[in-house]
């Protein structure tokens, strides 16, 4: 295995987040207990304001449901970002450019989660936190390539907070999701070489926890919903700690891609599908794989669940292949055959459920 140099660690807590369990269980019972406290006050505001997603055509569930509870996983995720920006001065500006970003996206959430806002003005915001956090990754671009790299960027990181958004639509789904990335990302520093460290290995641990605190609420049977002040937070989320992985030059870009294909291939093969057709893409609709999956008489649980061993079967093909780097013929193979494979098993159950829906 090649030598992949190591990202500066936090000078105070990384070391002992890292190499201490005691500290990562803190971590862990703090991001769980603050979730799951923030969630409960965020129902009792949700329903004191009457924020409800009433059932109907374009929805999955069968009764009024509050909405917004992702309102408690991003305030976790500020607060403990915050805390290692103030402990790590050498990490601070790509913290700061984190946590900008994902309170613009959070906030026009919290704002469209209150009083529907026009599409072009959320996306022209997941857009903005999506170059900001580019460049402070990646770095300034100068030259021809280097912008195609920060705009390839913007698009994943902005795709992925559309992405969650638009997945976010049976109980469960999206925050198990969101949280089973960040096991996946988390196990990968175990076995496959470390692809987070230091503040973002931290930080994984914040959404893992923050999504344990928050799932009890959301499943088996949604009490709450994440609303868009928490899907499009968690896409961010991810996206960032994917990015960080890739440019520290962890994670190379097939396998990255994998851990994230059960949301990716969904969501993008719906919206390519829909944009064919001629339809208005940006609308709400449930044309999703998972959505038809539901209508034609399968639960929201298990739904979920497929999804669940989707990204683990994923997430576990890409920290087996990440071991025998750099064999690139056989990562960007096995990559490829992966995608292809999911590609084509969206289609077949797609046509498959629509067939089934009809009789």
């Amino acid at each position: 295995m090649t030598h992949v140099p190591m990202i500066p660690a936090l000078t105070i807590p990384a070391t002992a987040v890292q190499a201490d369990p005691m500290f990562a269980l803190a971590v862990l019972a703090c991001g769980v207990c603050g979730s799951a406290l923030l969630t409960a006050l965020a129902r009792h505001y949700a329903l004191r304001r009457e924020l409800l997603d009433h059932p109907g055509q374009r929805r999955n569930h069968a009764v009024a449901t509050p909405r917004g509870g992702g309102i408690g996983p991003v305030i976790v995720l500020l607060g403990g970002g915050t805390l290692l920006a103030v402990m790590d001065s050498q990490s601070s500006p790509i913290l700061a450019t984190f946590l900008i970003g994902l309170g613009m996206v959070a906030g026009i959430g919290w704002l469209d989660d209150h009083r529907p806002l026009p599409a072009w003005l959320r996306l022209v915001v997941h857009f903005g936190a999506a170059i900001a956090i580019s460049i402070a990754l990646i770095g300034m671009p100068h030259g021809l390539l280097p912008c195609a790299v920060i705009a390839s960027s913007t698009m994943v990181v902005a795709g992925l907070v559309n992405a969650w958004n638009f997945m976010d639509g049976i109980d469960g789904i999206a925050a198990s999701q969101a949280g089973l990335v960040a096991v996946v990302l988390l196990a990968g520093g175990t076995f496959a070489g470390g692809w987070l460290a230091g503040a973002w290995w931290f930080l994984g641990w914040l959404l893992f926890a923050a999504m344990l605190g928050f799932l009890p609420f959301n499943f088996p049977r949604a009490r709450i919903f994440l609303g868009d002040v928490g899907s499009g937070a968690l896409g961010f989320v991810v996206a960032t700690l994917m990015l960080r992985a890739v440019v520290a030059g962890r994670l190379p870009v097939p396998l990255a891609l994998l851990p994230i294909s059960a949301f990716l291939v969904d969501a993008g093969m719906t919206l390519l599908s829909r944009i064919l057709g001629g339809k208005s893409w940006w609308r709400p609709h449930r044309e999703h794989l998972y959505q038809w999956l539901v209508r034609s008489g399968y639960t929201h649980l298990q739904v979920t669940r497929w999804y669940a061993l989707w990204t683990l079967a994923a997430g576990g093909l890409a920290i087996a292949t990440a071991r025998y780097w750099p064999l690139a013929a056989a990562w960007v193979g096995i990559g490829a055959l992966s995608c292809a494979t999911l590609f084509w098993m969206w289609s077949r159950n797609r046509l498959w459920v629509a067939a089934r829906h009809r009789r």
